[in-house]
């Protein structure tokens, strides 16, 4: 029997460590546009990564939500920041729109499991592919 349950990988906001250090650059008039976005990041945005679906809450006041399904992701580009304590990913979808995570905490075991469950998917699609032209 196979289970339609959704595992959570990970669900909550941005790294922590992304809004210590840019309140620390706001000391300096410079780092106050940083500290500013970094504030809105940890009041508003959250995360839910799970084993169907990657979903992203946020805009001003948490009113905007996207999700998109494994099958639905083609490529996934990730670049590490705050000394690698955390990073920021991009999903670039099949219909070439892009998807971006800030802030991401632990972005490379979160990649990696992206990465992972989209390859899963992309076995079960050509399991049942091959089923179809077998009957």
């Amino acid at each position: 029997m196979k289970s339609n349950l959704e595992e959570v990988f990970y669900e909550g906001g941005p790294a922590k460590v992304d809004l210590i250090i840019n309140l620390i650059a706001g000391i300096s008039l410079v780092g106050l546009p940083f500290t500013f976005g970094a504030l809105v990041r940890a009041l508003w945005i959250r995360y839910r990564i799970t084993s169907k679906r990657v979903s992203i809450t946020g805009g001003w006041f948490g009113k905007e939500q996207s999700q998109v399904g494994y099958s639905q992701i083609n490529e996934v580009r990730s670049v590490p920041r705050g000394f690698g304590f955390y990073g920021d990913m991009v999903l670039v979808l099949k219909d070439k729109s892009k998807l971006e995570m800030r802030s991401v905490p632990n972005f490379r075991d979160t990649e990696k499991y992206i990465l992972d469950q989209i390859n899963i998917k992309q076995l079960k699609t050509a399991q049942q592919d091959a089923q179809g032209f077998a009957a």
